[in-house]
């Protein structure tokens, strides 16, 4: 009895392995839906537009994929949903923000942390910059943290949203300075943020550089600083906050790619890793990312993976002193 239970334990496990390979052999067999978190218009959802075109070539995935917003609270509810109610099934994937996940899973209040998800690939860094109205009184930083010094809390402040790259960003520059900002996180992501600035709702935004290059293109801001390390190619003209005289590194650089929910059958995820990097790199995405001022910098899966450890143990140590 014990000998035929086994066997047929063993039976059950190979047809189970069988089905999964076969399952994994198959897909894609419809459209993969992308949750993005964030409103659109925003550099996230534009971006995940481009970067995801050419899924249905069939030397890339062979099926279209198409994108949900689902904005709200800096991110949280659309991750919150992913994490909790999505099919880990492969047809249903997230765009990512960091350090915006990891950081809200740091402070707490949130149902997901970089264990739920399994990172496929990264597309793009996209560094926050900071932006005032075209006819802004401020022409520099040094400009800006003069008045924030000289009028503590009243330097009001738009964002994406509480410990996105943009927050992250702000309380950095505000202990660079000793100066106190009034950061204002706005509800519908970075598109809603750069409005703001726009219409002279807010003294100065932080935002991401690919949002800000088009607005500047557009003659509706100006860029005063970039929080990198290094000048971009987009802005050659603008200096980082370091140049600017703050100690302000690249903490808050906005690295955007795809995932899928824990538990997604290996196989799958296997083919997604190997495949979509080949999409990112498609010429296409690149003119189109080149010509919307988006900064691409793809990742493999291992890359993204070692990524994502180091920015959990930077960014924990960094939001102690925050």
């Amino acid at each position: 009895m014990k000998t035929y239970l086994k066997k047929a334990l063993l039976s059950a496990g190979a047809l189970a392995l069988t089905a999964t390979m076969a399952v994994a052999a198959d897909y894609p067999e419809r459209p993969i839906g992308v949750a993005v978190s964030y409103g659109a218009g925003g550099a996230t959802d534009f971006q995940a537009r481009i970067v995801t075109m050419v899924a249905g070539n069939e030397d890339i995935l062979g099926q279209p994929i198409y994108i949900v917003n689902k904005p709200g609270a800096g991110g949280r509810k659309g991750w919150n949903w992913f994490a909790t109610e999505a099919e880990a099934d492969g047809y249903t994937m997230s765009a990512y923000n960091i350090p915006h996940f990891i950081a809200q899973s740091i402070k707490g209040g949130v149902k997901y942390s970089a264990d739920s998800f399994e990172p496929i690939a990264n597309w793009g860094a996209d560094p926050a910059v900071i932006v005032v109205g075209k006819d802004s009184k401020f022409n520099t930083m040094a400009d800006l943290i003069e008045y924030a010094k000289a009028n503590p809390g009243k330097t009001t402040t738009s964002g994406a949203g509480l410990f996105v790259g943009h927050h992250i960003a702000a309380l950095q520059i505000e202990k660079a300075c000793s100066c106190k900002l009034a950061y204002i996180p706005t509800k519908g992501g970075g598109a809603a943020a750069m409005k703001a600035v726009i219409a002279g709702e807010v003294l100065a935004g932080v935002n991401n550089l690919s949002d800000a290059f088009r607005a500047r293109e557009a003659g509706n801001v100006k860029i005063l600083g970039v929080a990198d390390l290094e000048r971009n190619d987009f802005l050659k003209d603008v200096p980082t906050l370091k140049e600017a005289g703050l100690d302000v590194d690249n903490s808050s650089v906005n690295f955007r790619g795809l995932m899928v929910k824990k538990g997604t059958p290996p196989e799958i995820i296997e083919k997604l890793a190997k495949q979509v990097p080949l999409m990112f790199g498609h010429d296409r995405v690149a003119k189109r990312m080149k010509a919307g001022g988006s900064p691409m910098h793809i990742m493999s899966r291992d890359e993204v993976k070692a990524m994502w450890a180091k920015r959990q143990e930077t960014l924990a140590e960094l939001l102690k002193g925050l």
